[in-house]
């Protein structure tokens, strides 16, 4: 009997110092969370009425090489039926925006909500589609593109997920692997894995790595716009809504995971203050810190809060 107790000991001062490690292992350093808003805001708007941009909409994506921002984003005629179409710009300093002469640079097929990867000299545009379907296409010079096709996201089992919209694709390349998060009707967050970027594979046994809520900023709807790696940690910056008013008002948020399944919120969410409604948000490098961008329905800039 003493024996029983003492391993029943050891193992709950085991359970619970493991607990513990993986609690202070998780951390929110004030580089990625804490920011204030730029003062000319906004640094990028559609050019509205007589142009093919007359709104832009869903998330747009920032992509620094060097000491130069791509900016592609989603240009379309303001109605919800309207195509939705890439556009294209570039800057210097991550403010002020030259536009492509050739916009829209893409417009055989339906783009939004996208992000960009370079991998091994190419652009990996992974974007929804119309109806919401996830759908990859690539790139040599970041401006022509060429669509590969859908998405194959299937279960654990093999088979095809369940149909229905699957957007919000954010892509991570790590030792040989792809991974894919998307969302379902903003439901929650799924993880899905690729040797090849021909077939995906759920994770997580089908179910969702992160749900709405508990706390009110994301109780009804979430979406993961970006997936970055600082100090050894994953940070998923992905926006919330509460949805207790039409239209519903969103924030920006961040969480952090040490194996990309299991994700801890933030406490000091959200990022940004829901009145201001600022969704899509990306954390970009400037060089010395990093800038907080949102990117839905316009761009707005938030930049690191003095130490």
């Amino acid at each position: 009997m003493r024996v029983l107790r003492f391993s029943l000991f050891l193992a709950l001062t085991c359970l619970s110092t493991s607990g513990f490690i993986f609690a202070e292992e998780i951390a929110f350093p004030k580089v990625l969370t804490h920011f204030v808003p730029y003062s000319n805001n906004p640094i990028f708007t559609a050019e509205g009425p007589g142009h093919w941009d007359v709104k832009i909409r869903e998330r747009g994506w920032i992509l620094k090489e060097g000491d130069f921002y791509h900016l592609w984003f989603t240009g379309y005629d303001g109605t919800r039926a309207g195509l939705k179409m890439l556009g294209y710009a570039w800057s210097c300093d991550g403010i002020h925006w030259t536009r492509s002469p050739c916009n829209p640079v893409y417009k055989k097929h339906w783009v939004e909500d996208m992000m960009v990867l370079k991998h091994e000299g190419t652009y990996h545009m992974f974007a929804e589609g119309k109806n919401d379907i996830a759908q990859h296409l690539i790139s040599h010079d970041a401006v022509n593109w060429k669509r590969v096709g859908p998405l194959d996201v299937r279960l654990s089992n093999g088979t095809p997920i369940p149909e229905g919209p699957y957007g919000t694709p954010v892509v991570w390349f790590e030792e040989d692997q792809w991974y894919l998060f998307y969302e379902r009707r903003d439901a929650g967050i799924w993880l899905a894995r690729s040797p090849d970027l021909k077939v995906w594979t759920n994770l997580n046994h089908d179910q969702p790595i992160m749900k709405p809520g508990p706390q009110p900023y994301d109780q009804k709807m979430i979406a993961m716009n970006q997936i970055i790696k600082y100090q050894g940690t994953y940070y998923m910056i992905f926006h919330g809504t509460a949805a207790a008013q039409k239209p519903s008002l969103w924030t920006t948020n961040i969480a952090a995971s040490k194996d990309l399944l299991h994700w801890k919120k933030y406490t000091g969410n959200p990022l940004t203050k829901p009145e201001a409604n600022q969704s899509s948000g990306l954390l970009i490098p400037d060089g010395k810190r990093f800038r907080l961008y949102t990117m839905h329905n316009q761009v707005d800039l938030n930049l690191p809060q003095d130490p």
